[in-house]
């Protein structure tokens, strides 16, 4: 089953959109090509192909022209859950980081008692816990049906930019290793890009935030 959002009136801008479910099989209705991505590429990204695919009234979820309000409430929920993402994804850079600095020996002692290498790993996880108790807060206000947008749309940017920081201090922690598929840390440097991209690119959170506090 495929949640489509599609233009029933051009002329009314986004109060023409509506949703749609569509059936994999129904006529008209193909799935494309598999997007070759740079990260989170275990999550099929696909283009769909609709070629005189009719669909039935029954098929509108809510209402015609209500489409808009249903993706906007969506993704105001759906950065919270984006915001977690990030935040496991630093996490699980951090962790890597610190355990290979730990091991990883230069000069006769491992990396981490440089205090250079220290500093990195600590402001590396100060940002970890500010995004921690952001992504955390949106959810309890969630929890409790208050406005959560402003919060939602603050966890979710920083959350990602964080993941995308931390990831990438990550790989230069390993050094060369870092830019090899041998150890995790590329991966997750190439996944943290999408944070900033999907349920609304960074500066759309920025929009939100400045059109909530101003």
């Amino acid at each position: 089953m495929f949640l489509v959002f599609a233009t029933v009136d051009a002329s009314a801008g986004y109060k023409g959109i509506t949703a749609f479910l569509v059936e994999k099989g129904a006529a008209g209705f193909t799935v494309g090509r598999k997007e070759d991505k740079l990260g989170i590429r275990a999550s099929s990204t696909c283009e769909l192909i609709f070629d005189e695919c009719e669909v039935a009234a029954a098929q509108v979820l809510g209402e015609v022209g209500k489409g808009y309000k249903i993706a906007i409430e969506t993704l105001n929920e759906g950065r919270i859950g984006i915001g977690a993402q990030m935040l496991g994804l630093a996490e699980g850079a951090w962790n890597h980081a610190a355990k290979y600095a730990r091991e990883r020996k230069q000069f006769g002692k491992p990396i981490v008692d440089f205090q250079a290498m220290q500093f990195q790993l600590a402001e590396m996880a100060t940002d970890i816990e500010a995004a921690r108790l952001l992504t955390y807060n949106a959810a309890r206000l969630k929890d409790a049906q208050l406005d959560f947008r402003k919060e939602a749309a603050m966890c979710k940017y920083f959350a990602s930019q964080t993941a995308e920081r931390v990831a990438s201090l990550a790989v230069e922690v390993f050094g060369g290793s870092g830019f090899v598929r041998d150890f995790p840390v590329e991966k997750l440097y190439r996944d943290a890009k999408i944070g900033k991209i999907y349920e609304g690119t960074s500066f759309m959170q920025l929009a939100t935030i400045a059109k909530l506090t101003l």
